[in-house]
């Protein structure tokens, strides 16, 4: 019945990796962690696993990125497209091949990310725009769902608003609180965790509080351009990674 050291081991490490990133810049870098869990759990025991971790660290995260932190009109443009395209990415995964959705977005997001490192890494700031607002968050709705990857177009369009750091963290982090919540009933219906698996789940909660907190104290030492720099870095990470479980997808 308990889960194996290995997998338990693996599983505590990749956990609070994916908390400290919570802490740390707001959420959406789940997919970092997945290589970890992939080493021990199948994709859709990796994806029941974390639905019910995400609503952990989404409550722990409500201590640092508090309401005053959320940039209220994104959130109302971002969320509502964002949850239609979770159903999208439900749809996607019962009836069609998602792993076509995955390397698009993964293409469109390095671009993204290759025009700030060739515009020597400076914060320009864009005007907001509802129809920006709309394709990034059906798109990360899709992906947060196939892949639990709704960072890279979420961020597309957060890092182009030249936000504070802490609004920037902050209204990624409550976007993606209602982003966990929604899909968490999806993914845990698809997996149906069986005794051993919500044994693990009960024991990687115990590391959520630390790494959040490690994540946040980072964030403190972090200027608005350096905060900026390594989310860009991870964006490219994250694309990179959905790039290529897109084309092994397809050509497994």
């Amino acid at each position: 019945m308990m889960p194996e050291p290995a997998t338990l081991t693996v599983c505590l490490v990749a956990i609070f990796a994916i908390a400290f990133m919570k802490g740390a810049f707001g959420g959406g870098l789940a997919a970092l962690g997945i290589p970890l869990m992939s080493l021990v759990l199948d994709p859709i025991s990796a994806g029941a696993l974390m639905a019910p971790l995400f609503i952990v660290m989404d409550v722990v995260a409500f201590r640092y990125w508090k309401p005053a932190t959320w940039s209220r009109q994104d959130l109302a443009w971002l969320v509502p497209p964002m949850v239609v395209g979770i159903g999208v990415g439900w749809w996607f995964m019962s009836l069609m091949n998602p792993h076509w959705v995955a390397i698009v977005v993964a293409l469109v997001t390095l671009g993204f990310a290759a025009q700030w490192f060739a515009g020597g890494s400076r914060i320009v700031v864009r005007p907001r725009s509802k129809w920006r607002a709309l394709l990034a968050g059906s798109a990360s709705g899709v992906t947060t769902m196939v892949a639990h990857s709704g960072g890279p177009p979420a961020a597309m369009y957060l890092l182009s608003l030249g936000l504070s750091k802490s609004m920037y963290a902050g209204t990624t982090s409550m976007y993606f609180t209602v982003a966990n919540a929604v899909k968490a009933g999806p993914w845990l219906l698809l997996g149906q965790p069986d005794a051993k698996l919500w044994i693990l789940i009960a024991a990687c909660t115990s590391v959520i509080p630390a790494g959040v907190w490690v994540g946040w104290r980072l964030h403190q030492r972090l200027d608005q351009r350096q905060l900026y720099s390594l989310c860009y870095v991870l964006l490219v990470l994250t694309s990179l990674k959905l790039l290529w479980d897109g084309i092994r997808g397809l050509s497994g």
